[in-house]
């Protein structure tokens, strides 16, 4: 089934932001676009906000004037429902409540044609609950859309229990036909994005509840070592904690308070305050008038150790060694199939984080994963309190004399980025190997949906097939609560040969 033809009209019941984002995309694409709104006179009003943002992209260049001029003469605010009657596809995106939207799918059931598309782009419910109060669920389906509409290109396309397989496709073909970027997934509670992400705020959420580092360090770590656009405290600052912990606790709850989603106390209490953010002021950081961003915790400058002796496979880390040698400090290399450390002048060891702890061994310090350890900035270490001054003074000049800055945390395992991504890729796995979506679609998802340097399956490739199971593996031994326990799909991911995987990531 192909996309609607443009002559078809297309509705948006809602006229919230999203609703006039979505509004927007179909209008521009070259449909005629009606819009809905149960409270008088907000669909004229929405329509009026459509017609000015259209006037700026027109001197934007963006945009022709007679491009604008007939989008305008195709958009149309209605004041009932049964002007809807003739639409090819009604989009839904009105409050968040179940029983709202059931009651209002349940009346535009009985004004359109049976033939009609009907889509809600709920971020947070269950689009098999939406569709259960019609008589003819097959025909509806998720259509998520991400704020705002007209500019991020990812639209994640849900079928439902219920939804016929022709109705998905005709969405899928519709979304690609007004620019958009489709992905198909099954309903499951935060879809792909909202379920694959919730690792990156929960970690940085937990070092920080375990006193490893601030937001600011965090942030910038996961920016300048991690490669993320930005970092957990300011985006969920952009956000608005009370929403990005409400979707946290849906979608914690529809997994029947799996461990692995529990909302963080600390950003709990956050809301609780009434700091939510950039929208009030302060949340994480302050944003009124005036406050100054706290800067990262950032290491004095140490001297650089005269030689490192490399000990085994660095692994993801193994790019170091040529940079270490362009800096002009000497590499010795030993065999030995065991070893994946840097041993520093003075006995202390440097190894790349693997979700164990600097206090169980000698004189150990901890790195953090790099995205690019050429291009990152910013490097993590981690030391306890029986690491030796001398090695962490030696670890810390090493990294400087490669250009980068340090910060030192507290001895967390698995550290910031590290255990951040190997839980993303244990998500993603996860979710493969329940339906939910494909490998593809998902590194498509968590690109253009939230900005991640790389798709999940992506780095899995990248780091190697073992490398998120041994290290989630070894963050379960230190707390076994279930948080870190690997999936199955990545024990089997982890275990299986290449020649029965082929290329798999």
């Amino acid at each position: 089934m192909t996309a609607l033809d443009l002559s078809s009209p297309v509705a948006v019941v809602g006229t919230g932001t999203m609703g006039q984002g979505i509004a927007q995309v179909a209008l521009v694409a070259g449909h005629p676009v009606r819009l809905y709104d149960a409270l008088p006179g907000r669909a004229r009003e929405a329509a009026d906000a459509i017609g000015a943002r259209l006037d700026r992209l027109v001197e934007k260049d963006r945009l022709t004037g007679a491009d604008r001029d007939a989008a305008r003469a195709r958009l149309l605010p209605a004041e009932s429902l049964s002007e809807l009657a003739d639409c090819a596809l009604v989009v839904e995106a009105v409050l968040e409540r179940l029983d709202v939207k059931q009651d209002l799918f349940r009346e535009l059931e009985g004004v359109v044609d049976d033939d009609c598309l009907l889509a809600t782009n709920t971020s947070s419910l269950s689009v098999t609950a939406i569709g259960g109060a019609l008589r003819t669920p097959g025909r509806f389906v998720g259509l998520h859309f991400f704020n705002p509409a007209p500019l991020l290109p990812l639209v994640e396309v849900v079928s439902g229990f219920a939804t016929d397989v022709t109705y998905a496709t005709r969405a899928y073909e519709t979304a690609r036909a007004w620019g958009k970027t489709p992905v198909a997934c099954a309903d499951t509670p935060g879809f792909i994005v909202n379920r694959i992400a919730r690792p990156f705020y929960a970690e940085a959420f937990a070092v920080h509840e375990a006193q490893g580092a601030d937001p600011a360090t965090i942030d910038a770590v996961l920016r300048e070592s991690g490669g993320f656009r930005m970092g957990a405290f300011e985006l969920t600052d952009l956000i608005g904690q009370d929403v990005n912990e409400s979707v946290t606790r849906s979608v914690w709850q529809s997994f029947f308070q799996d461990v692995r989603f529990t909302p963080s106390l600390a950003q709990r209490r956050l809301v609780e305050s009434g700091r939510l953010g950039r929208k009030s002021g302060q949340g994480w950081y302050d944003h009124r008038d005036g406050a100054e961003r706290p800067e990262p915790d950032t290491a004095e400058q140490r001297q650089p150790p005269a030689y490192v002796v490399a000990e085994g496979d660095l692994g993801p880390a193994a790019d170091l060694l040529a940079l270490i040698r362009e800096a002009g400090i000497r590499v010795r290399d030993e065999d030995d199939d065991n070893g994946t450390r840097l041993v520093l002048p003075s006995g202390g060891q440097l190894v790349l984080a693997d979700g164990q702890t600097s206090v169980e061994f000698r004189d150990v310090v901890y790195f953090d994963l790099a995205l690019d350890y050429r291009r990152a900035t910013r490097i993590a270490l981690s030391a306890s309190q029986d690491t030796s001054p001398q090695t962490l003074a030696e670890a810390t000049g090493l990294f400087q004399a490669l250009g980068k800055q340090v910060s030192v945390i507290g001895d967390v395992p698995g550290m910031i980025v590290a255990r951040t991504v190997a839980r993303i890729i244990d998500l993603a796995h996860d979710a493969v190997a329940k339906g939910v979506a494909t490998e593809e679609d998902i590194d498509t998802a968590m690109r253009l949906g939230v900005n991640y340097p790389l798709g999940p399956f992506e780095w899995s490739r990248r780091l190697g097939r073992c490398w998120a199971y041994a290290l989630l593996d070894d963050l379960h031994l230190r707390d076994p609560s279930g948080r870190y326990a690997p999936s199955l799909a990545l024990y089997r991911h982890a275990h299986a040969s290449d020649k029965r995987e082929g290329n798999a990531s």
